[in-house]
């Protein structure tokens, strides 16, 4: 048979199966295309998320990583840095595959493809119920009970942490249930690779982990001695390998230290450091103290829809039932035990987060995982109760009461939508005013948010629209082009409220669900007040600033100007957060200046914050904000912004120079190095060009050693040098301006033999240098003639003694020791100690013997009086010699 004919085989074989399937399974693939046109038709009302891009960082860290670039994809906080990027990654690797650079083409891809993936996990439901029971009934029914739980349901378009996951956890379930059942290797390993992924999204997943190794163990317990007990180690050891293996390989970060990271990662997940604080039950309670017990059970009862509760509930009080008459089914691979095993993966779970004290918040949203295994509880359930009559009026009861319960959830949905994050059942009052506001935390993902401002928007064309929260600002990517240059940050914005440039009308905005306002804004109009507010106009309407004209104070994340008795932060419009806090610390030339609270709490700066939203305006993706500085004489600055992970970024410079006498900076230096130094009479003067923030943040080392070590100070006398060290930043020493760093430090008045300098921080010294400040006190500057010999030094013969000279000399090159062995004419003139090696051993260091001044070393060392045979000289290190020479002395002289 030729090529065609076999290719039409195939395709007729194919669409044969298709057809099949779709015969076998039409209810599943119906509702599916039900589910995916509803999806493509609300995508776009559902709103960006606090953590969105913070989800997109981990990605492109896990990338770098990968790429190679280590040292950027471990630039994130622990918390952070091992999360897992096996979802993000792929929408990554999506949208540059794509070609998407727009955001909004950006988020509404990741939006769907999250959503897709959450319709996955549903038809993992729909197969695992089937394997279960053998019902395709009840089948569509764990599909929809999966699907329809209304704060799942809208977190599957924009949270890409723990949908994934709670979707990954439903298609594990089934994998370990088709494991036990098949009882094959291959089954065995696929069901560990699905487990290292779903611990790689979330650490949690270690509980199926656990569960699954444990009911091994049971197997394991029975299957006595020979084939079976063997089989059963294989593939449970077969399991762990496949999840381990799959857990490292898609964790990028824990490479380079397998075990270390992990443990450091564990430590982390045990006690996650969000500071945040949850409203619950009309209380805040403070997130790293953990929730109570009843946390997790009360959130689950007043946000899963009733009927889910209650078929969980009659499934729950089945498997005991069950447990009790048949004990004995608990010890093999039954449906009884794998059902069981979900109800103590709930109640399990719950225990260990509370005994953990484990951080959780916003809600249940981290444990939404445990929804899978309370849906094929429910559907337990439901077959519990089909199975318990033959009366098909009790049958039709049973599905009736499911059917009826996913109607109600529709209409829940329909009346709140796009808000289903914020659903609560009838088991909390809901019609209380405001009583679910004040007793729950609701929309903490700022959803509500995008509706308001699209509403605005609307009702406000060719205006712009000036908002306060950040829960407007990270929406502007999903605003189209036309509409992006419309909205900006001000902090004269109530938090009620918003503000255009022209009048608004006094209609009032609400986020509403039941009976309670989530957000309500009234428009303003914007009025100027003062110099600041004319900032903050300006940068609106696109009007160049003068302070903005010259260079920068100081450029990090934001460059830094000064405006008058001001100073002006404009940067990437990315960094306007409202939880972003600015701090400026104001260190005085004059300590007295000091505003009392500082003094009280032992600051020896003057402290003041801000939020970027209260303080500035983002233009255009740009962000600016002013904030005054002290009316006192200010030594320098340290400025920078917090979040709640820490600090983002800090500067410390400078408002004006440090006065050097231009004439010496316009000599030749002692010494250039990372610093050039100079000396200014009594003082040395260090100056980079091109100074960065870390190359002022170095201390300086400064051990000044004098010609008369009686001159030192009694404390230093036995160091042999006085320590002087120093800090740029100490009031007096030194500036950082235009990129330029200016230090000054002062000099003993005693005369001094050569200074040793540099800078050095945890990392060790960062440069060193050792240098004379006048030429070294010998006729070796006035040398004439031919060198006795030429090396790495020429050496002079210069009286009764040699000098080392060498031109263009370095640190390197003056720090090695030199070794002096002279021979002489009669050994019995030698030492009575160096009699036994033929010659003496005159050994020196540079700095005892000469100096270096301006890149020329010199040292002159005396010789013995007694006749001279030859002389070996050179220097070396703790590598050996790095040069020698030998020579013979004129007449033996």
């Amino acid at each position: 048979m030729g090529p065609v004919p076999e290719r039409r085989a195939v395709v007729v074989s194919v669409a044969r199966a298709a057809r099949r399937l779709a015969a076998a399974h039409w209810g599943l693939l119906a509702t599916c295309a039900l589910f995916l046109l509803v999806g493509a038709f609300v995508l776009d009302d559902y709103g960006i998320s606090t953590d969105e891009e913070h989800q997109r960082g981990i990605g492109q860290a896990a990338l770098d990583s990968l790429a190679g670039d280590s040292a950027q994809a471990l630039n994130w906080a622990p918390h952070a840095r091992y999360y897992g990027a096996v979802f993000e990654v792929p929408l990554l690797l999506v949208e540059r595959m794509l070609g998407l650079d727009d955001g909004r083409d950006v988020y509404l891809s990741r939006h769907w493809l999250t959503h897709l993936f959450f319709l996955a996990g549903g038809v993992f439901s729909y197969l695992l119920v089937l394997r279960m029971f053998g019902s395709r009934l009840l089948a569509l029914v764990a599909l929809a009970l999966f699907l329809l739980h209304p704060r799942l349901y809208a977190h599957s378009f924009f949270n890409s942490k723990d949908i994934p996951f709670a979707a990954m956890f439903m298609i594990t379930l089934y994998l370990t249930h088709r494991a036990f059942r098949r009882e094959t290797l291959g089954a065995f390993l696929l069901c560990g690779v699905g487990v290292g992924v779903l611990v790689n999204l979330r650490l949690l997943g270690l509980v199926l982990f656990g569960a699954v190794l444990a009911l091994r163990g049971v197997d394991l317990l029975l299957a006595g001695c020979g084939e079976r007990r063997r089989r059963v180690l294989l593939m449970g050891g077969g399991f762990a390998l496949a999840a381990t293996l799959t857990y490292y390989a898609s964790l990028p970060a824990l490479w380079p230290d397998p075990v270390g990271r992990f443990g450091e990662w564990w430590s982390v997940a045990a006690s996650h450091p969000n500071p945040a604080r949850n409203l619950f039950r009309g209380e805040w309670l403070d997130a790293p103290d953990g929730p109570p017990f009843e946390y997790i059970p009360v959130w689950i009862g007043i946000t899963t829809p009733p009927v889910v509760l209650l078929l969980a509930v009659i499934g729950a009080a089945g498997l005991c039932w069950r447990a009790g008459r048949r004990p004995r089914d608990l010890w093999g691979a039954t449906t009884i035990r794998f059902n069981l095993m979900l109800a103590l993966l709930i109640v399990g779970t719950i225990i260990a987060i509370f005994v953990g004290r484990s951080n959780i918040y916003d809600g249940w949203r981290q444990v939404y995982f445990l929804y899978a295994p309370l849906a094929v509880l429910a559907v337990v359930g439901l077959h519990w109760l089909l199975s318990s009559t033959d009366h098909r009026w009790m049958r039709a009861g049973g599905y009736s009461l499911a059917v009826a319960g996913v109607a109600v959830t529709l209409v829940s949905m329909a009346r709140i939508h796009p808000l289903e994050d914020s659903y609560y059942n009838g088991l909390v009052d809901r019609t209380t005013p405001d009583y679910l506001v004040s007793r729950y935390e609701t929309d903490y993902w700022f959803q509500s948010h995008w509706g308001l401002l699209e509403e605005i928007l609307e009702d406000h064309p060719d205006q712009a629209i000036l908002v306060s929260h950040d829960g407007f600002w990270i929406q502007g990517p999903l605003l189209p082009d036309s509409e992006r240059g419309r909205v900006f940050l001000s902090d004269r914005i109530l938090p009620s409220g918003f503000y255009s440039d022209q009048p608004v009308s006094d209609q009032k905005y609400a986020s509403r669900i039941y009976n309670s306002d989530i957000l309500t804004l009234r428009g303003r109009k914007l009025e100027q007040e003062g110099e600041r507010e004319t900032i903050l106009r300006a940068a609106l309407a696109g009007k160049p600033l003068a302070a903005l004209a010259g260079e920068p104070l100081a450029q990090s994340t934001f460059d830094i100007y000064r405006n008058g008795d001001m100073l002006v932060y404009l940067g990437d419009g990315r960094w306007c957060r409202d939880w972003n806090i600015v701090f400026i610390h104001a260190y005085p030339v004059d300590s007295d200046n000091l505003p009392e609270e500082s003094k009280q709490d032992g600051l020896d700066f003057a402290h003041h914050g801000f939020f970027f939203w209260k303080h500035g305006v983002g233009v255009d993706d740009v962000c600016i904000a002013i904030a005054p500085l002290p009316a006192w004489p200010i030594d320098n600055l340290n400025t920078g912004q917090d979040d709640r992970w820490g600090t983002l970024w800090h500067t410390r410079f400078s408002l004006d120079s440090v006065e050097v006498d231009p004439a010496v900076l316009a000599g030749e230096p002692l010494v250039s190095s990372a610093f050039d130094v100079y000396l200014d009479g009594d003082e040395l003067v260090y100056v980079r060009e091109g100074c960065t923030e870390q190359d002022a943040g170095a201390a300086f080392r400064l051990h000044v050693y004098p010609v008369d070590a009686d001159d030192l100070p009694a404390a230093d006398r036995r160091h042999g040098f006085e320590g002087r060290d120093f800090h740029l930043w100490q009031r007096g020493h030194g500036r950082l301006l235009d990129g330029r760093c200016v230090a000054v430090a002062g000099l003993p008045d005693y005369p001094i033999a050569h200074v040793h300098t540099g800078q050095y921080d945890e990392g060790g010294d960062r440069w060193d240098e050792r240098f004379s400040l006048a030429p070294p006190g010998t006729d070796a500057l006035a040398l004439t003639g031919e060198p006795a010999v030429s090396a790495f030094f020429d050496i002079h013969r210069d009286g009764g003694g040699l000098v080392y000279v060498r031109e263009g000399c370095g640190s390197d090159d003056a720090s090695p020791a030199f070794f002096l062995h002279v021979v002489p004419v009669d050994a019995g003139d030698l030492p009575a100690w160096s009699r036994g090696h033929g010659f003496e051993n005159r050994d020196f260091i540079l700095w005892q013997r000469g100096g270096r001044w301006k890149e020329r070393c010199t040292a002159a060392v005396p010789l013995p009086e007694y006749p001279i045979a030859s002389v070996r000289t050179g220097q070396y290190d703790e590598t050996g010699r790095l040069w020698e020479v030998e020579f013979a002395l004129t007449g033996g002289e």
